[in-house]
């Protein structure tokens, strides 16, 4: 007899990761496939959007073979937000840019500001202030300068809702993905906001609003036929990973935070009603009614993916033995994680990654390991102003890939001074979007699914020196700003005078 089970997949910054999970939380299969984003130029960060359907559908095929299952739902998740524009027909008419690591759009972002009031205005318009983050100002750029792009463009799509087009034929978008799409959003109204819409991008047909967890639409009978899906089957509308991952371990509550080990560091707290932050986002959360105020840092996977092409590519296990060996301050190396600029709480997308310290006595295992303590440094900085903003953390659940180990999490309680959650699936995004299938077509407790198995504890006297450490990671920034900023404007007349 063959069991009822919900699939989900999510579209992610380095991979996309697919689940089939039975109704009883059961995870049955478990597929992943790597990609890479696209670099054109110092600050753009791309990626083709036919990538994403080519995996989601290898992904689907690989889930389902051997398994007696019948599915009774598809769940999708992906980075974001992005934007990525298409004809009437949902035909990409360019690749796909990425989030708030695409920095490409500052000064779109700054005319804007201007142009609309001033940061506070917007921010208590739409909840957060004009950043690197935002969809409006690259939506912008991409008028200024594609405008042949643009006379053809109609549809704004994210990965998530951009695979529920293909698998349904909806044209949609989620509420949570749609209050980051600033300044084209009212918070307060959960709804468009037409007249800064038709002035940031009148060419863009804005799409119907849908909650996460709502049905968009049916598996198509030529959907069915690529992916192996029935047709017919409900598929949710979804919603950015980092939401899909904090649905994915339950942490929904007021006074929640999801911590996301990944590619790049998130932060998502639960909060009791709206609050804004000059230096983070304010977003509607992934369930009718609940609010969040989050942070993101550019790098933090991404750093040690870095030092490990560096390193010759030896194997993680390799690196974080080497790491271990390292004493708390990595024998006197620190780090500023700012190796694609920063997104909170600095907003500043021309700060560059920094190592001070180093000696020629430094070793594999102290950059690594000072790699990881940058992360933790970056954590406690969004956690403070969060608090300083008004957010309440109460519980802090660790998920994503980097969660899986324990050095990496036991650094980042030992900066904070906080325990961390440990949940017995930390597979993230794609359990969430299962998930939300799942509750779409009957009940489900994510609590059952994926409970928490460990905890991880805060060391005091560990705690006590990252005290020191972490005020001069505080002060490294200042003092370097302004060099990083030279250098920054230095790599940018580079890149311009060098030929595609």
């Amino acid at each position: 007899m063959s069991r009822a089970a919900t699939v989900g997949v999510d579209i992610g910054t380095s991979s996309s990761k697919g689940v089939l999970v039975s109704a009883d939380g059961s995870v049955l299969a478990t597929a992943t496939r790597e990609h890479a984003v696209d670099r054109p130029a110092p600050g753009f960060v791309e990626m083709d959007a036919r990538i994403w359907w080519d995996e989601f559908v290898a992904l689907c095929r690989e889930l389902l073979v051997g398994h007696d299952v019948e599915v009774t739902a598809v769940g999708v998740s992906g980075m974001g937000p992005c934007v990525l524009v298409t004809d009437t027909a949902g035909e990409p008419l360019r690749p796909a840019i990425l989030y708030g690591v695409d920095t490409r759009a500052t000064e779109q972002i700054e005319r804007l500001t201007v142009e609309l009031g001033g940061a506070d205005a917007i921010r208590e318009r739409c909840g957060s202030a004009l950043s690197t983050q935002a969809v409006g100002p690259k939506l912008a750029w991409l008028a200024e300068n594609e405008p042949g792009i643009t006379a053809s463009a109609r549809r704004l799509f994210m990965p998530s809702s951009w695979l529920g087009f293909r698998l349904t034929g909806a044209y949609y978008l989620d509420h949570h993905s749609a209050s980051q799409c600033t300044p084209l959003h009212d918070a307060a109204a959960q709804d468009w906001l037409p007249e800064w819409a038709r002035r940031v991008a009148p060419w863009v047909d804005l799409p119907p609003l849908l909650w996460p967890g709502d049905v968009a639409g049916t598996v198509t009978a030529e959907a069915a036929r690529e992916t192996g899906l029935p047709a017919g089957v409900p598929v949710i509308a979804g919603t950015i990973d980092a939401w899909s991952e904090a649905l994915s371990v339950g942490a929904q509550n007021d006074g929640d935070l999801m911590l996301m080990y990944g590619t790049t560091m998130f932060l998502v707290n639960t909060v009791p009603q709206p609050v804004t932050s000059p230096a983070l986002w304010g977003t509607v959360g992934a369930l009718p009614g609940t609010h969040n105020l989050a942070g993101g840092m550019a790098t933090s996977g991404a750093i040690t993916s870095w030092l490990r092409e560096l390193f010759g590519s030896p194997g993680y296990p390799e690196l974080i033995a080497l790491a271990e060996r390292s004493p708390i301050g990595a024998d006197g190396l620190l780090m500023l994680p700012y190796f694609a600029g920063e997104r909170t709480p600095i907003a500043d997308p021309d700060a560059r990654g920094v190592v001070a310290g180093l000696t020629l006595s430094h070793s594999r295992g102290d950059l690594y390991r000072a790699a990881l303590e940058a992360t933790a440094y970056g954590v406690r900085h969004n956690i403070e102003v969060m608090e300083a903003a008004g957010g309440r953390i109460d519980r802090i659940v660790a998920v994503g890939g980097g969660a899986q180990g324990t050095l990496w999490t036991q650094i980042v309680s030992d900066v904070t001074g906080r325990p961390q959650a440990i949940p017995s699936l930390v597979v993230g995004a794609s359990l969430g979007a299962a998930f939300l299938a799942a509750s779409a077509v009957g009940e489900a407790d994510i609590a059952a699914w994926n409970p928490v198995v460990e905890v991880r504890e805060p060391r005091p006297e560990a705690t006590e020196r990252y005290d020191e450490l972490y005020a001069l990671y505080r002060g490294l920034y200042v003092r370097t700003t302004e060099t990083a900023h030279a250098l920054a404007a230095l790599q940018r007349r580079t890149a311009a005078r060098v030929p595609a």
